[in-house]
């Protein structure tokens, strides 16, 4: 069976990277060498691998890939820390409940 992997890695600038492959020591050996100068992570080393999940459709891989792309840092380190109070919490739609960072703690059942 093939396994396909969506990745988050973690750059020297505290940014993240989030990937999609089918050999991911490859894929992690080449960020690590610089494998394409022109590449995100390039500039970026050392870097380092914070999560990953394993699929055997890659059709779901890249839509999990491109889903976490779109995430904020916020959200995507709660799903490093599999924190998933905060990762729903970083869902919430800013026009319904407001921004992260300005919601009232008391509302949310949190102590």
């Amino acid at each position: 069976m093939k396994f396909y992997y969506v990745y988050i890695l973690i750059c020297s600038d505290n940014t993240y990277y989030t990937g999609m492959t089918n050999d991911l020591e490859r894929r992690l050996n080449q960020h690590h060498q610089g494998y394409k100068i022109d590449g995100y992570t390039f500039s970026r080393r050392p870097v380092e691998l914070k999560w990953y999940l394993q699929c055997t459709n890659p059709s779901e891989a890249i839509e999990i890939e491109k889903q976490i792309k779109g995430w904020s840092h916020k959200k995507k380190e709660a799903l490093i820390n599999e924190n998933w109070n905060d990762l729903v919490e970083f869902s919430k739609n800013y026009s319904e409940y407001g921004h992260p960072d300005h919601r009232d703690k008391s509302s949310t059942g949190s102590d």
